[in-house]
């Protein structure tokens, strides 16, 4: 039976429980690389067509050409488990990706986005959503998809369906567990009334909130402070995680409680924090060369 990719998209959603926005990324990927090719689905595809899909990609940047290659790596190592497809794509290699720091906010700005939070019909709302993702480090994906059920608020502690169907907890502090009881006690209640729904974040109609809901929260919120950068919810989960190194937590700990699979994953935020480091010695050390000419 000739599994397409349609299937595959169909299981990144049933079976990985990857997000909309990420089927979406995976989705365009293999439509363009139908265009590309003229075939009529990717099971047909061979390596005369990778390497012209290949060719075509020849001028974008090393970054864009991975994550459009390793969606067809991912396409056929699917189709490989499935049937007795050979994966044709072991034969290709991803180029190398330019590393880039993740973007953090230090604490005054965070104190800001946070203040900015908590303002208007939704306030109550938009401030936990802030606390929640700082606090915890959770994908936005993950985010919405918190239940009343997954939270031990004594434990002050969350159970995350993170990808994959894997399951992890987090924990969240006092400013975060103030904002949850405001939250539950007051707006959420009257929102519920249109849907019982058990859903943590609620749009205005009572219904689960999605995640383009939440970037546009998010953003909006930023746009009433004076913070420059621009930050979205992984903004947050980055800054979680700096956060968290820069107190001296172990990098095992924190690939835990990003839910990273592998440790590589989580290693990158360690260049951040000894960039922070440096600057703090060169803006403190009394010999530094940024010191003496200050």
């Amino acid at each position: 039976m000739d599994i397409g990719y349609k299937d595959f998209l169909k299981y990144l959603e049933n079976e990985k429980n990857y997000s909309k926005l990420t089927i979406k990324s995976y989705k365009e990927d293999l439509e363009e690389f139908l265009f590309v090719t003229k075939l009529k689905d990717v099971f047909y595809a061979t390596e005369t067509d990778i390497k012209k899909y290949y060719r075509h990609l020849y001028n974008k940047n090393n970054n864009t050409i991975a994550r459009k290659i390793s969606t067809l790596k991912s396409y056929f190592k699917y189709l490989s488990r499935n049937s007795n497809y050979e994966n044709i794509m072991l034969k290709f290699k991803l180029p190398k990706k330019k590393k880039s720091l993740p973007t953090f906010l230090n604490y005054d700005d965070l104190e800001k986005v946070i203040d900015s939070s908590d303002y208007g019909d939704f306030g109550e709302r938009n401030r936990l959503i802030i606390e929640m993702l700082y606090a915890t480090g959770v994908r936005v994906s993950e985010l919405v998809n918190i239940r009343i059920s997954d939270i031990d608020f004594s434990e002050k502690m969350i159970r995350i369906h993170g990808k994959g169907n894997k399951e992890r907890f987090v924990f969240y502090g006092e400013y975060c567990e103030e904002a949850l009881n405001r939250y539950i006690n007051n707006l959420r209640c009257k929102l519920s009334v249109k849907h019982n729904s058990n859903f943590l974040f609620l749009n205005k109609y009572g219904s689960k909130i999605s995640d383009r809901s939440i970037r546009n929260i998010v953003s909006e919120i930023v746009k009433n402070t004076s913070v420059s950068m621009n930050v979205h919810p992984h903004t947050l989960r980055h800054t979680f995680a700096t956060h968290l190194l820069a107190q001296g937590i172990d990098l095992k700990s924190v690939q835990f409680l990003l839910g990273h699979e592998n440790l590589s994953s989580t290693e990158i935020y360690t260049h951040v924090t000894d960039e922070m480091l440096r600057n703090v010695y060169l803006h403190s050390h009394p010999r530094s060369e940024e010191k003496h000419y200050e």
